[in-house]
């Protein structure tokens, strides 16, 4: 069986802060996909505003804009919802951030944020999770790969990231709307990725600042 092809992470169009000159993102030790298990399902509509429908309307204006960043509102939205499903039938972030990515020894979950990956194929909706050791993404539910003609997969859409081997995370914008708003991340290989549509820009970036602060001031200490 072959392996799927991966959108390559991009920066958005109009961004002001991209770079040439960086790593091409093929073969990228970062990105990876995981198949849903056997036993897994995509979560319907019904099915997530059932269970967590109400979580979202304490932040509606926000989460509004969120949701736009998306080609499709609908699917979007379903993929918010679907999030929130899960986090209420694995028992919380923690929980989840451990069966996701399989946490380090002495490894403990700071924060987590709704938001989107810029790649090659469209914005992809997802949760970025920091902890104390690493930068984390995976798509919200499953994304839709061709290994042949005919033959469907689908598959999380995953980064991971050590804090090591970050350079720099840096507040981006778009130059033709100033209120889209980006987080660029440099990896010390010069690979480059572009986070966007944040609920809770502001604290996503500051969280990433501080994370990456910590981890550079421990690895003085040794």
């Amino acid at each position: 069986m072959t392996t799927p092809m991966l959108p390559q992470p991009q920066a958005p169009s109009s961004s002001s802060n991209h770079q040439s000159g960086m790593a091409s993102h093929n073969n990228s030790p970062y990105l990876s996909i995981s198949p849903v298990p056997s036993s897994g399902r995509r979560v319907t509509i019904c099915d997530a505003l059932s269970r967590c429908g109400k979580k979202i309307e304490d932040l509606a204006d926000n989460f509004w804009n969120h949701l736009r960043v998306s080609p499709s509102i609908t699917d979007a939205a379903v993929a918010r919802l679907a999030q929130g499903t899960k986090l209420l039938t694995e028992g919380g972030h923690d929980r989840l951030f451990q069966q996701t990515f399989q946490t380090l020894p002495g490894e403990k979950l700071l924060h987590s944020y709704v938001c989107y990956l810029s790649t090659s194929s469209g914005p992809v909706i997802g949760t970025l999770y920091i902890s104390t050791k690493r930068v984390a993404f995976c798509s919200d539910y499953p994304l839709c790969y061709y290994d042949s003609p005919g033959y469907q997969q689908w598959m999380y859409y995953k980064v991971v990231i050590e804090l090591d081997k970050v350079t720099a995370v840096n507040p981006s914008a778009n130059r033709l709307n100033p209120s889209e708003k980006y987080i660029h991340m440099i990896t010390r290989d010069g690979y480059e990725f572009w986070f966007m549509g944040f609920i809770s820009y502001d604290k996503a970036l500051k969280s990433l600042t501080e994370a990456l602060q910590r981890s550079r001031h421990a690895s003085q200490l040794f």
